[in-house]
């Protein structure tokens, strides 16, 4: 009898707590089908306490890389050997590669947000008025690509001002190099008429209400919230109570996982025709 020696799927997995709901796997066992790139994609459930010893045994096991969400993206940056110059910036990471010359750890979180509003919702970032709700990792993760993007003006807001001001002073650099005009302000005193608006906050996640005052919102504005789902329903009719569009974060989330995937692959797959996919399956309440 012979024995079938073909080795098996290279495995990755998102790390994180929680993650049951995550749709990772739902993206990326797309993104292997329409590739031909043979991977197995889990989920990686991490003890608050645990995440690097729960990475290092999943590596140990022959892993060949993860992404790493909530609210692990600032210890992530630790176990890796390199940083790509975003993810540095960021002092975040959401992507790890276990290289066997030491690991790599990238933030792609941001490339997926800028492709998302200009791909998908077709609103140009250039030129745009723009508020980024939040300092934590989801924040620090995009500030970097879009201020890449060249909004004429962006303004972090958060519950802590310093914590935001901590975040635009490590990308004063950047900012000056793109010309856009980078500014930190207290959840209170964000301004008005904002063209784009990005809630990176946990408020959604923990049911809390919109964090900031709706005259942020110009006409016809894009307001974003990064998660999606029911966590992100009270965001989205807000933003549109308010005569604003409102934007989920699946686009992102693909957008970013496209990122992750070709980090790890050195291939980039389509992405629409799996957001679209994506969104019918929430749509129809399909299990995660």
């Amino acid at each position: 009898m012979s024995v079938d020696r073909t080795p098996g799927p290279d495995r990755y997995a998102v790390a994180g707590q929680p993650v049951a709901h995550s749709r990772s796997p739902f993206i990326h066992a797309r993104f292997a089908e329409l590739t031909g790139e043979r991977i197995a994609y889990g989920r990686l459930p991490c003890p608050l306490d645990g995440f690097a010893e729960t990475v290092r045994a999943f590596a140990a096991g022959g892993a060949r890389g993860c992404n790493v969400t909530v609210p692990f993206k600032f210890e992530a940056p630790a176990l890796a050997a390199g940083l790509t110059p975003r993810a540095a910036l960021a002092q975040a990471v959401n992507t790890l590669r276990f290289d066997a010359s030491g690991w790599q750890g990238d933030n792609t979180d941001g490339a997926g947000l800028v492709a998302d509003i200009g791909r998908h919702a077709g609103v140009a970032i250039e030129g745009a008025e723009l508020l980024l709700i939040g300092a934590g990792g989801a924040a620090a993760g995009v500030l970097g690509p879009l201020l890449e993007a060249r909004p004429r003006r962006l303004v972090v807001a958060n519950r802590s001002p310093e914590r935001a001001a901590a975040l635009v002073q490590r990308h004063a650099e950047l900012a000056a190099r793109a010309g856009v005009v980078l500014q930190a302000c207290a959840l209170a005193e964000c301004g008005h008429g904002f063209g784009i608006v990005v809630n990176g906050t946990a408020a959604s996640l923990a049911g809390a209400g919109v964090p900031v005052s709706a005259a942020v919102l110009a006409p016809g504005a894009l307001a974003l919230d990064m998660m999606y789902g029911p966590a992100a329903r009270a965001f989205l009719d807000w933003a549109r109570e308010h005569g604003a569009a409102g934007r989920d974060g699946l686009g992102m989330l693909v957008e970013q996982a496209a990122e992750s995937f070709a980090f790890w692959r050195g291939v980039r797959p389509p992405t629409e025709p799996v957001l679209a996919a994506l969104r019918a399956a929430v749509a129809a309440g399909t299990p995660a």
